[in-house]
């Protein structure tokens, strides 16, 4: 299990646009729905239905990326890149789940926003939804992208040696 990079601030209430110093890369997708004012501007932005949607969506989600990395605002290129991993691993998972549940039962209340099965079992997988899959590929090469971006993943880097 991941310990909670954000364990102890209230991130619904810090804007961490003001307070980058106190944003965390984290190990994947981690933060992506508590990080304000990121999350309220990107979430509206997020969809992956069918593939046509997901286009318009990784493209709009990919122009805030740009339009963040441009004004040196650098947590939210980085959010941006984590609603487009977010994207292409939800999309997978109603494309190998039907209904998108992966696991059985609830998730126990002491792991909830944190990934993992937390001792569930895997429920069985139905046959790829193909529309889904199309979703999840278009997100996949947007993620892709943005992860060649040097001045993204310098700053990444250094961002993370000084702050975690």
């Amino acid at each position: 299990m991941t310990p909670d990079p954000y364990a102890g601030l209230d991130l619904e209430s810090l804007d961490l646009r003001s307070n980058p110093e106190l944003y965390r890369v984290g190990r994947g997708e981690q933060g992506v729905l508590r990080v304000q004012p990121y999350k309220d501007e990107l979430l509206p932005l997020w969809r992956f239905r069918t593939p046509e949607v997901a286009r318009e969506s990784a493209a709009a989600i990919r122009a805030k990326f740009d339009g963040y990395l441009a004004t040196g605002d650098l947590v939210g290129a980085d959010m941006a890149r984590k609603f487009l991993q977010m994207g292409y691993t939800r999309a997978r998972r109603y494309a190998n789940h039907p209904g998108g549940r992966k696991y059985d039962g609830p998730v126990p209340e002491e792991q909830r926003g944190r990934s993992g099965a937390h001792g569930r079992a895997e429920l069985p997988r139905g046959p790829e939804d193909a529309e889904k899959a199309e979703a999840a590929q278009v997100f996949k090469q947007a993620w892709d992208a943005v992860e060649q971006v040097d001045e993204y993943t310098q700053w990444r880097s250094a961002h993370r040696a000084e702050h975690g």
